[in-house]
């Protein structure tokens, strides 16, 4: 587990964490305060020893809710990593530890009422700080079983294992994420408080209403970057599913692509084979051909029109001639604006695909598209 704590799948990095919690208040976060500034912290009570740095902690939602309290500050983590600390012989673990908690609490001057620690590797830490600030106590939370942590050796288990019992038997508050976790402890005599997950960061976009399209192909010269911008920004409630290669060295210098790439309703999913591009297809509303209208993409009937049919969804194409020979499945509008409100009628049709409309694909067989061809190779005397 070099560098980091090393407990990777649980939340931790695997990259050298080399950030100054304990040097010059460095990395104390709270009291609105800039995270990687601020001056001596007037009144500490709460303590959050964060295991990573607060914006790729796994708890960061709850983290941030309680630091909205008067008094309650955030460490990330010193600039030894928690999980090489923990892998050292017990007197220089403990050493190392109590010279890390002097230089937190130079900075942590105040009445310190409680420690909190998400991590048995961090309970040298917090044990030091214990011992110099005896009146507080010790929070300690518990999302995931670290002592059965897959990359961890056999030793190492064994000592996040006796690291999390004298974590858990000096806790005066164990919070658990799970009703398993909290059963756990009462199985070992410890009471244990079932708080759950909060994801108050994650995004949550109403699904009322939601439109899901998909672009089958290339995504080059020939996409009307503009169109594509002028829809998304629009249309707050659509995701586009775009699959297929994307060509930077096409569009590099384009401003409006250079916003699509950065959109959040625009999901790049790159090249795919046929049979996931089919899944795709099944998982939304409606196809789109995002083409410009010039000559060069004026007369083309682009295959992926019959490749949404197939599934039982239309294509919405800007005006474009050639797209007419399919008309059956395809609408066609000028603008952003037509080009919206096109989307919007097919919303939820992922539910209930058109069945006629993909009837119809199904039939525009290779045999049955090819007849002229055929009936000129009877003519010939080749059929």
């Amino acid at each position: 587990m070099p560098g980091g704590v090393g407990i990777r799948g649980h939340g931790y990095s695997a990259v050298p964490v080399d950030t100054h919690a304990v040097q010059a208040c460095v990395g104390i976060r709270g009291h609105g305060h800039s995270p990687r500034y601020c001056p001596r912290v007037p009144d500490p009570r709460a303590l959050l020893l964060l295991p990573r740095p607060l914006e790729g902690f796994i708890l960061a939602d709850q983290a941030r809710d309680l630091l909205r309290a008067d008094g309650v500050v955030a460490a990330d983590p010193p600039r030894v990593p928690y999980g090489a600390v923990a892998r050292l012989p017990q007197p220089l673990r403990d050493r190392l530890a109590r010279g890390t908690a002097r230089r937190l609490l130079r900075t942590l001057r105040g009445d310190l009422r409680a420690v909190a620690i998400f991590h048995p590797v961090q309970w040298p830490l917090a044990s030091a700080l214990l011992q110099a600030r005896p009146q507080a106590e010790l929070w300690y939370g518990r999302w995931d079983r670290y002592e059965l942590a897959y990359d961890a050796s056999p030793a190492m288990r064994r000592r996040l294992a006796a690291l999390h019992e004298q974590a858990a038997e000096r806790s005066s508050l164990t919070f658990v994420v799970s009703g398993k976790l909290a059963e756990l402890e009462r199985d070992a005599g410890r009471e244990a408080q079932l708080v759950g997950l909060a994801a108050d960061s994650f995004p949550a976009p109403d699904p009322r209403g939601a439109v899901i399209a998909v672009s089958l192909g290339h995504l080059g010269w020939r996409t009307d970057w503009a169109l594509l911008r002028g829809v998304a920004e629009r249309m707050p409630e659509l995701v586009l599913l775009l699959v297929g290669a994307w060509h930077e060295d096409e569009c590099k210098d384009d401003a409006d692509f250079r916003w699509c790439r950065a959109a959040p309703n625009l999901v790049w999913l790159g090249r795919r084979s046929d049979e996931e591009a089919a899944r795709l297809i099944l998982c939304a509303d409606v196809g789109i051909l995002p083409f410009r209208v010039e000559p060069f993409n004026d007369a083309a009937l682009p295959y992926r029109i019959l490749k949404y049919a197939r599934l039982g969804r239309r294509t919405i194409s800007p005006e474009l001639a050639g797209v007419h020979t399919w008309d059956r499945a395809v609408t066609t509008a000028a603008g952003a604006d037509a080009f919206v409100a096109a989307l919007r009628e097919q919303a939820g049709t992922r539910l209930q695909a058109d069945e006629e409309l993909r009837a119809w694909a199904l039939e525009q067989t290779a045999e049955r598209v090819n007849a002229p061809l055929w009936e000129r190779l009877r003519a010939l005397g080749m059929a």
